[in-house]
């Protein structure tokens, strides 16, 4: 298979380097070994030019909310793709810088001996930053391929304000690129193996088998935040692929009831799908073997409503429509805004509404380590809280709430959202995705439109409340399951 040229984004204009040793695959955002357009093309260039291929597989402790917790997810993954690439005879040097500054220098110097450098375009937090900038001092070719969705991000240069104009979009559009599927095994007749120059592994030794296991004493030596332990949920392809494979067979056939806490039938996918353990593509193949599916069972546009367009049981489509329409809305935004997680980047008719209430008398006001700490006079909301900081993820539904109350609590929707970003980035295991920006800021507007009747401190806001939420949903048993009596060893 070839990797599609829309998918293709050159960072420089560096020619490639005949006489390089290797092509070096910078894996960042989409870390896999199978279904992975940009392993792909990585591989692709290594063959044209008979050189082997080198995998480069780092991670920072610098960045923005680095902790054990997103620490351990990722080093789990680095651990199953170690033994992937072994198996596949590719050199793989992983890194994790022991403090930071340390990693500064490692990808130029592996460049230097590259054929062409390939990494991953993903759209948000600071990894197009970093892109961009390695780039600029590289004289050899560097290229970024996006392996985030089923629709290119670049495919288009629109951006969709609602999920039914992206969806109707995709009705149309989608159709051509649902046949360029990524190689499912892309490893496949590489010529050699590559050597790891020998400066590299003094200056920027390989990371123990201690610490790709995320054991607990390996974590504890990193200069990362101690205080978010790591979770339950272990990180990594084997993992996810196992959770999908669990979620077709169980709980597909039962994802309508998907707003019910007690129901259990979400996916719990998005952490995988964040750190790329996990390829939306394998996911949809999954689902089209369980359906029974194929192209040709594609209906004609239905201008934008939910059901129908697919040809899949009414559970799939529902399905596909998180994954496919809602988490792809928000690569499309942050592909194309720099500004996806400011307050200006929301709505004309959202900000007016919001500033006009913004002075508005609030019921309560709560600081930030009060909500951090889940310490409000609502249970419910409490409870969302506790799981965010206990599991790293949050139900579907009470995220939505959870971000509309702190919206009713701050002194003003600014700092409302940007406690909300900071809770979920520091906190879930899917945040700092682009998807999770679209689920926090259509809280304030985004992606919605104005609703009646105008109300205080929300103004034309969609409004939530924890009553009605417990009245419509059954929460008894995730109260429970969430209480306060294990907040003093939390916090």
């Amino acid at each position: 298979m070839t990797t599609p040229d829309v998918r293709i984004r050159p960072l420089n204009d560096a020619p490639l380097r005949s006489g390089g040793q290797y092509v070096l695959y910078w894996m960042t955002a989409h870390r896999r070994t199978r279904w992975n357009f940009a392993l792909q093309r990585a591989a692709e260039l290594s063959r044209r030019a008979n050189k082997p291929l080198l995998v480069l597989e780092a991670v920072r402790s610098d960045y923005r909310w680095a902790s054990r917790r997103l620490h351990a997810f990722v080093l789990q993954g680095m651990a199953d793709n170690a033994e992937r690439l072994a198996q596949a005879g590719v050199a793989h040097h992983t890194y994790v810088e022991p403090s930071p500054g340390a990693g500064k220098g490692l990808v130029e110097r592996l460049a230097a001996d590259a054929v062409a450098v390939v990494t991953d375009d993903f759209p948000s937090f600071f990894l197009p930053r970093m892109a961009a900038a390695v780039a600029r001092r590289l004289p050899v070719q560097m290229e970024a391929v996006d392996a985030n969705g089923l629709f290119p991000m670049h495919a288009t240069s629109r951006v969709f304000t609602t999920a039914f104009s992206f969806r109707a979009y995709l009705q149309k559009h989608l159709p051509e690129y649902l046949a360029q599927r990524p190689d499912e095994e892309p490893l496949r007749d590489l010529v050699g193996k590559a050597e790891i120059p020998d400066d590299v592994r003094r200056r920027w030794p390989a990371a123990s088998a201690e610490l790709l296991q995320a054991t607990p004493d390996a974590l504890d030596r990193l200069l990362i935040d101690q205080t978010v332990r790591e979770v339950a949920l272990r990180g990594g392809a084997v993992a996810g692929e196992a959770r999908l494979q669990r979620f077709v067979a169980q709980k597909l056939s039962r994802y309508q009831d998907r707003n019910e806490p007690e129901a259990d039938v979400t996916s719990g996918l998005s952490p995988w799908l964040h750190f790329g353990h996990v390829s939306a593509h394998e996911l949809f193949d999954a689902i089209c073997r369980h359906e029974g599916w194929s192209l040709d069972r594609l209906g004609r546009s239905t201008g934008g409503k939910r059901e129908g367009w697919w040809g899949m049981s009414p559970a799939a489509e529902g399905f596909l429509d998180q994954v496919v329409t809602w988490r792809e809305l928000g690569y499309n935004l942050c592909s194309h805004q720099d500004d996806y997680d400011r307050y200006e980047s929301l709505p004309d008719w959202a900000r007016a509404t919001l500033e006009k209430h913004a002075a508005d008398p609030r019921p309560q006001l709560y600081t930030p380590e009060q909500l951090e700490q889940a310490r409000t006079h609502d249970e419910l909301w409490n409870a969302a809280q506790r799981q965010l900081v206990r599991e790293g993820v949050m139900h579907n539904y009470l995220r939505m709430l959870w971000a509309k109350k702190v919206l009713e609590w701050m002194p003003h929707p600014r700092e409302a959202l940007e406690l909300l970003v900071h809770l979920n980035n520091k906190y879930a295991l899917d945040g700092r995705n682009p998807n999770s920006y679209s689920g926090i800021f259509w809280t304030f507007g985004r992606y919605d439109r104005p609703w009646g009747p105008e109300r205080p401190i929300f103004g034309s806001i969609r409004y939530m409340s924890s009553d009605n939420t417990a009245r419509k949903l059954d929460v008894k048993g995730y109260l429970r399951r969430y209480g306060p009596q294990r907040q003093a060893s939390l916090f």
